[in-house]
């Protein structure tokens, strides 16, 4: 069963109404006044269903969506650009449109889940740094950032606890993804590294092994990383390699 199918379908309540959907609903303040099933406090149940899996499967399907309602109506380039950056399985496109449907009706009350996902994943910045990233691309889908998506993005990078180098290197993750055969001439090798060419070797070298710790996919593994972001993580060692490499000999280190 993929990640999809064991999280999601294992929640099925979270999203149908069932024991699970009416606990959230009184967490959230479901009331006949009408409120919104999925309140601020959902993020509070998604954090005690029982894993960081389902905290991480419920938080980025909610924060993609609000992402992409956040500069007017979701369009189907966005709604396609969360399926490819999140592998979506078709057996498991149900209940994960179901929520992402329910988290799309606004842009409001995303910050909890973006705080959530960053405090149960603060030793995993990497894998932050990668959903962030997923969600540049998600805000691009349609068109350049507009200002509420860079206000989104922002208090997202805030709730996951992001530094500025790792929001530049999220920023521009898109332009480099797929490059692990090697880095294209127009990508800066510092800007990979997240450092000024002025850096210094023992800088660089310090740099580079601290993002090869981070990311390094026997390193996630470990801390409970799932499993497609694993898989992309590959690339990215790749990508800081490659960049690491390219200092090397221009410095001759």
């Amino acid at each position: 069963m993929s990640f999809w199918g064991k999280i999601i379908g294992g929640v099925t309540g979270f999203v149908t109404g069932g024991p699970v959907g009416g606990l959230l609903g009184a967490l959230a303040g479901h009331a006949a006044d009408g409120a919104p099933r999925l309140g601020p406090n959902a993020a509070n149940l998604a954090s005690m269903l029982g894993s960081k899996e389902q905290l991480f499967a419920i938080s980025v399907v909610v924060l993609s969506a609000k992402l992409a309602k956040s500069d007017g109506p979701v369009v189907r380039a966005e709604i396609d650009a969360f399926k490819r950056m999140f592998r979506i399985p078709p057996e498991n496109m149900r209940d994960v449109a179901a929520l992402f449907d329910e988290a799309r009706e606004t842009a409001e009350e995303f910050e909890p889940f973006a705080d959530k996902l960053g405090e149960a994943f603060a030793h995993n910045r990497a894998m932050l740094e990668d959903v962030l990233s997923a969600l540049f691309t998600i805000a691009r889908a349609d068109g350049p950032l507009t200002r509420g998506e860079v206000r989104f993005l922002q208090r997202v990078q805030t709730g996951f606890g992001l530094e500025a180098r790792e929001w530049e290197r999220a920023r521009d993750g898109e332009a480099r993804s797929g490059s692990a055969a090697g880095q294209p001439q127009g990508i800066d090798a510092y800007s990979v590294l997240g450092l000024p060419p002025n850096a210094t070797d023992e800088q660089v070298r310090a740099t580079w092994r601290k993002l090869m710790r981070e990311n390094h996919p026997d390193a996630l593994a470990s801390r409970g990383v799932p499993k497609e972001f694993i898989d992309r993580a590959t690339g990215k060692v790749a990508e800081i390699n490659n960049a690491w490499d390219r200092i090397k000999r221009e410095r001759k280190l």
